[in-house]
């Protein structure tokens, strides 16, 4: 089984003071592509008004182009660590135990607009890159991120083998295509607002996918197949079933803000909300 991620805009500071080697990471053979991009993001840090521009910073995100000045001598951290926001806060890495940490490294996969698919626990710094950013020598008008990726990493996620599970957004599937195979599936997450109804998600989307996900690597188990997989989430009251052709749909307890109470989600059914 492997669960693939989107990252977040944010990320955690600091780190082990060992710094980025590339030999370090899943999936070599993007080692090219992502020194390119990483040698072209160094170089736009030293302009910092372009580099303002071209990653769309705001005045109080200036400190985003430092890190990328230092990419390549700043501290790592672990993937699972590094990433912040609603998604990996869900997920909250820190709490896993060992094993499940080392669980998540053989099993799930978040994908960088910086270093293309990464395993949980590479070693990597803290960047500023968004899958729509332009960086100098690498995009121009007519080359996008999603063409400098696309090919690569389709390629890479074509040679996994077993179930593939799809959390990314559609911006990051856009940056290499899951394989198209019965067992490679793209996870929908919906809410259930208890009048009957399914909705797409919005905020609460990435709350579940990390709450989803760190459900999946506190259980230890490397599924098969799809119906194992929907089996065991249902016998735990976890409401996942078959979608559309091609998807999984995990639909979400939604209440949403009334006086004097928050807007709250769970992933598990039957779960007084707010209590």
């Amino acid at each position: 089984m492997l669960i693939l991620l989107p990252p977040s805009e944010t990320k955690r500071s600091g780190g082990e003071a060992v710094p980025l080697d590339w030999t370090t990471l899943a999936y070599s053979a993007l080692t090219a592509k992502r020194r390119v991009l990483a040698r072209a993001l160094v170089a736009l840090a030293r302009h910092p008004e372009a580099a303002r521009t071209a990653l769309k910073l705001g005045r109080t995100q200036l400190f985003e182009i430092d890190r990328n000045r230092e990419l390549m001598t700043s501290p790592t951290l672990p993937v699972i660590d590094r990433y912040t926001g609603v998604l990996f806060d869900g997920l909250d890495a820190a709490t896993l135990s060992a094993a499940q940490r080392q669980f998540a490294h053989a099993h799930l996969v978040v994908h960088s607009a910086l270093l293309g698919p990464l395993a949980a626990l590479d070693p990597i710094p803290a960047y500023r890159l968004s899958h729509d950013s332009r960086v100098p020598n690498v995009t121009l008008a007519s080359h996008t991120l999603k063409q400098h990726w696309s090919a690569a990493v389709a390629t890479v996620l074509s040679q996994t083998g077993g179930l593939l599970l799809d959390l990314r957004s559609e911006a990051y599937v856009a940056l290499g295509a899951k394989p198209v195979r019965p067992d490679s599936l793209y996870l929908r997450v919906v809410a259930d607002s208890g009048d009957g109804q399914k909705r797409a998600l919005n905020h609460f989307n990435k709350k579940s996918k990390g709450e989803f996900t760190r459900a999946l690597l506190q259980h230890e188990h490397d599924f098969t197949t799809a119906s194992e997989l929907i089996d065991w989430a249902q016998s735990v009251g976890i409401r996942l079933g078959q979608g559309a052709p091609g998807e999984l749909e995990l639909v979400v307890e939604q209440h949403l803000a009334a006086a004097g109470r928050p807007a709250a989600s769970t992933i598990y059914s039957g779960v007084r909300l707010g209590a």
